[in-house]
């Protein structure tokens, strides 16, 4: 009798488990919807697309990419207003600053985005996490999720993961300012 309710309790414990690791903090279709109206104000204030503003190229490193430009700005998605810190991952054969700064559409990557979201996540600084294919679709990680949403927190390693580490408290390398606060 008790060796039953040992694997009844183990098998309710496997499925709670399986059930919470299943559930993602990120992708989920309220995000994806609150990207899509991102990308647009994104594109209506000209960070990105093809008459996208564009900052000096630097040497940039994993995982965003082997040369970076990064700009910032303040928008608005839907009802929220904020800081918007756009950052555009180049990559590929005869990369460079020079390369990037004479034909940055060639090398563009991926389009990686951190939207101040008032309300949206205290833990992170109220930060939303998206990154964008070049033509504005969502990238995906390996196992399929969409990135938007607060972008893996834990294993595996990704957006809120890496800029834990930010000089500041901020969740922002470029600045370890409050400004973002």
């Amino acid at each position: 009798m008790k060796m039953k309710q040992l694997v009844i309790t183990a098998i309710g414990a496997l499925m709670v488990a399986g059930t919470a690791f299943a559930q993602a903090p990120f992708g989920e279709p309220d995000d994806v919807a609150y990207s899509k109206a991102l990308w647009q104000s994104l594109n209506k204030a000209n960070l990105v697309g093809r008459a996208a503003h564009m900052s000096t190229p630097y040497i940039g490193q994993h995982p965003h990419g082997a040369i970076l430009d990064t700009i910032d700005g303040f928008i608005r998605v839907q009802g929220d207003s904020g800081v918007v810190l756009v950052k555009r991952n180049y990559g590929g054969d005869g990369v460079s600053k020079t390369a990037v700064a004479d034909n940055p559409g060639k090398f563009l990557k991926a389009i990686t985005v951190m939207f101040k979201r008032n309300g949206y996540d205290a833990e992170t600084r109220d930060w939303f996490w998206v990154k964008y294919n070049p033509d504005g679709s969502l990238a995906k990680n390996p196992a399929g999720m969409m990135l938007a949403g607060k972008v893996a927190k834990g294993k595996p390693k990704g957006c809120i993961a890496c800029h834990t580490a930010a000089p500041g408290d901020d969740f922002v390398y470029n600045s370890n300012a409050d400004r973002y606060q």
